[in-house]
Parts: structure tokens; C-alpha cells; sequence
């Protein structure tokens, strides 16, 4: 009698811890979910943050910026995906210069790949070399590292003056 009397006073100890810990969890949730990412997915997480300057190169002046953003990639499959990784052929791109001395924003389309066949027809060369890897495109922006590679035949054509 007195061990199924133990057991039963266990049981309920049992239900009620089981009870107050997922009172306890739901509290913990709602304290820590703000009203605004309740309403709004507003926040995002580490791994998507981008720091700014990463997508921005500089002049050798250092008065002008550049950002350039993906507009049209080619669904041509990468050669040699085990030696140079996983990339990916851009052939449309928004460059966008502000100058820094007088705020001026100027944006401008390219179609990189037309560029390059002006550059081969005119020159006989062309040194733009489209395949960018996937991991240095964040959140459709290419990251300063890659600015040059994209616009050199433009450049070289002045179609662009960086």
C-alpha cells in the first residue's frame, strides 16, 4: 500500500514539473519575441547581415565610391566546378558611382557581355572575366574585391570612368 502511494505522489509531481516547465518555455518565448518581430520578420540573422563596406570599392583618389548590383545572370553551367567552386556567368549589372565631394549618384546598366564582344570586334582582346563566385555575391550586390574583373573591358572602352 504504501509504494502505489508513493507512485501515484509521483506522478503528479511528474505532470506538475511537466506543466510548469512549458508554462515557463511559452513565457521565455513571448519575453523574448518583440511586438515588432511578432508582427514583422524584421530582423535578420547573423549569417545575412552584410557589412556595407564590403560591397564598396573606392577610386584611387578616393573620391568616389562604387556598388555593383547583379541585374541578369546566365544559366550556363561552370566549368571545372571542382577546381574554381561553384560561380556564376553576370551579364547584366547596375553601377552605381556617388562622389563622395559633391554627393552626386549616378547609376548606370551594363551589359557585360555585349561589352565584351565590342571589346574582342575593336581590340582583338578582352580581359573581363564574367564568372564571379556565388559567395561573393551578397544579397544581389558583387563585394568590391570582384569590381574590377566586371568593369575592365568597360572601362578600357570608356564606357565607364572609375
Amino acid at each position: 500500500m504504501i509504494v502505489s502511494d508513493m507512485s501515484e505522489d509521483n506522478s503528479k509531481d511528474d505532470q506538475m514539473a511537466a506543466t510548469t516547465e512549458s508554462l515557463l518555455d511559452a513565457d521565455t518565448e513571448s519575453l523574448l519575441e518583440t511586438v515588432s518581430d511578432a508582427e514583422v520578420d524584421s530582423r535578420i540573422s547573423f549569417e545575412e547581415f552584410i557589412d556595407e563596406r564590403a560591397l564598396i570599392s573606392h577610386d584611387a583618389f578616393g573620391k568616389k565610391q562604387m556598388k555593383i548590383k547583379v541585374l541578369e545572370v546566365s544559366d550556363e553551367n561552370p566549368v571545372l566546378l571542382w577546381k574554381f567552386g561553384d560561380r556564376v556567368k553576370i551579364t547584366k549589372i547596375l553601377v552605381t558611382i556617388k562622389h563622395l565631394t559633391t554627393q552626386q549618384v549616378e547609376e548606370a546598366e551594363f551589359d557585360i557581355e555585349a561589352i565584351e564582344l565590342e571589346m574582342q570586334e575593336k581590340r582583338h582582346f578582352s580581359s573581363t572575366n564574367r564568372w564571379v563566385p556565388a559567395g561573393d555575391i551578397k544579397n544581389g550586390y558583387v563585394v568590391g574585391q570582384m569590381h574590377t574583373r566586371l568593369i575592365s573591358d568597360a572601362a578600357a572602352l570608356d564606357h565607364i570612368m572609375f
